[in-house]
């Protein structure tokens, strides 16, 4: 069966963005991976998925990336899985993907 994805997509959330995200916990470097076909966010952490460590690693990395403070993201679903999905808070969904955007843009140089 052949599935067709959707070409990656930010969406508007109650008061900001949202995005779907997998992460791989306990990488070599916390990164964001790419875009997947689907549009998820695959992020590298190095952070081990325990005690909520590797939750914490995606905000604060996050964070940096979108230039925010980390409370204004959230993981609104996915606490125990790989898949998540993240809210941000006072920021457009066109926003935030121009800056991850502009985050694998510099790090492809």
């Amino acid at each position: 069966m052949l599935t067709k994805f959707r070409k990656h997509r930010f969406h508007d959330g109650r008061s900001g963005a949202a995005l779907t995200i997998r992460v791989i916990p306990r990488a070599s470097r916390t990164e964001i991976a790419n875009i997947m076909e689907d549009g998820t966010v695959r992020i590298r952490v190095t952070a081990p998925p325990v005690e909520g460590k590797a939750n914490q690693a995606v905000i604060d990395f996050l964070a940096k990336v979108l230039g925010v403070a980390p409370s204004q993201i959230e993981i609104v679903a996915g606490k125990q899985r790989r898949d998540k999905i993240v809210a941000i808070t006072d920021m457009s969904p066109q926003e935030v993907e121009q800056r991850i955007l502009t985050y694998l843009q510099r790090r492809s140089r």
